[in-house]
């Protein structure tokens, strides 16, 4: 096997990665500064924790779509992921997560990881859907723990102004579901209580909150203030580059998801998301009146985005992987250092990737 530069915890390493049985068992080599060679880049594998489809699959269309959807993102580096649901009557998302339930033991070859159910909605503010369609309704314990008995919700993104929801978040959070504060037009001071209640992220940061004002902070001053986690999409689109910056100073452990749809890997034209249908254009995703609905984000596409914007690339590197992994407290992932999983992927010296690696298994791309 040829060297590379490794990330490490400790550093960049130039050598080679040792795994078995999916598991790496060593990394090889001494301490470096990729900068005096001129070999590939070895990441760890990207770990995206929103993701409604991709490829031309949408992850509400159920376990038809689930193995494309993550065969597509595999190819853009993703080696794990959270599929994410929209809004929708109760009956469909019972269908769905029943069908998530199933896949969730499963990693066919050449595909990513699902590591369980971002439930996005329905429990969201009527008055700030973003591109989710209007099956709102207030959150009910009940019916959060038959949906758990269906799948394994390791998020739940949720309004805090709505009345009833503190405890809801309170009580989930004990049970150790990430709660994210989300589609909201809450305060800033329903922010910050939601935070004491439990809740430990905010989804799609900026996006679908209310905004920051000197005099009322809103959402995204309780995030700005206050959070250790939040979730933002570095499409340079959704966010501009100055805000991504003071989210990046503001948050230290700001993760970057795609909040990604089917049209993903996918060229210009309709797509569905949920119940709607939207338009895949200019590398954005919108709804008919130009609402932007999700994105066509890939994972490999927010590392150069991050260089971009001026971060070195261990530093970019660290809310695509270590960063995510550790707000689902997952240790066996998101690094490259022995007993962590062989997750992993490389790229060239522009960045763009070669070869990936899932749990110690090579992809194909030419089948992927």
């Amino acid at each position: 096997m040829s060297e590379d530069n490794i990330l490490t915890p400790q550093g960049w390493i130039r050598g080679r990665l040792v795994h078995q049985r999916g598991k790496i068992v060593a990394v090889e080599g001494a301490l470096c500064d990729p900068v005096d060679n001129d070999l590939p880049y070895l990441l760890p594998g990207f770990i995206d924790l929103h993701v409604h489809g991709g490829g031309g699959k949408d992850i509400m269309e159920g376990a038809s779509a689930f193995e494309v959807i993550t065969r597509t993102h595999l190819r853009f580096g993703t080696t794990s992921l959270l599929a994410t649901t929209m809004t929708a009557p109760v009956a469909e998302i019972s269908r769905v997560l029943a069908d998530l339930g199933r896949y969730f033991e499963q990693r066919p070859r050449n595909s990513a990881r699902v590591l369980g159910v971002h439930l996005e909605g329905p429990y969201i503010n009527p008055g700030k859907l973003g591109a989710q369609a209007n099956f709102a309704h207030v959150a009910v314990l009940a019916e959060v723990e038959a949906y758990l008995r269906l799948a394994p919700l390791r998020v739940i993104t949720i309004a805090p102004e709505i009345v009833g929801h503190d405890g809801l978040i309170r009580a989930l959070s004990q049970r150790g579901v990430r709660m994210q504060i989300g589609h909201t037009l809450g305060s800033y001071e329903e922010g910050v209580a939601a935070m004491a209640a439990g809740a430990t992220s905010f989804t799609h940061l900026y996006n679908a909150m209310s905004p920051l004002h000197h005099r009322a902070p809103g959402i995204v001053g309780a995030a700005l203030a206050h959070a250790k986690y939040a979730e933002l999409i570095p499409d340079l689109i959704h966010v501009h580059p100055g805000a991504m910056r003071v989210a990046l100073r503001a948050i230290p452990y700001l993760y970057c998801v795609t909040d990604s749809t089917a049209a993903a890997g996918m060229p210009d034209g309709e797509y569905q998301l949920g119940s709607h249908t939207v338009t895949k254009c200019l590398g954005g995703v919108r709804l008919a009146d130009g609402t932007l609905a999700g994105s066509t984000l890939t994972m490999d596409q927010a590392l150069r985005n991050l260089v971009k914007i001026g971060l070195p690339l261990s530093e970019a590197s660290q809310p695509l992987s270590q960063f995510p992994a550790d707000y689902l407290g997952l240790e066996e992932r998101g690094r490259l250092q022995p007993g962590s999983f062989a997750d992993c992927v490389r790229l060239d010296r522009c960045l763009h990737l070669t070869d990936v690696m899932v749990e110690g298994e090579t992809i194909d791309f030419k089948n992927a």
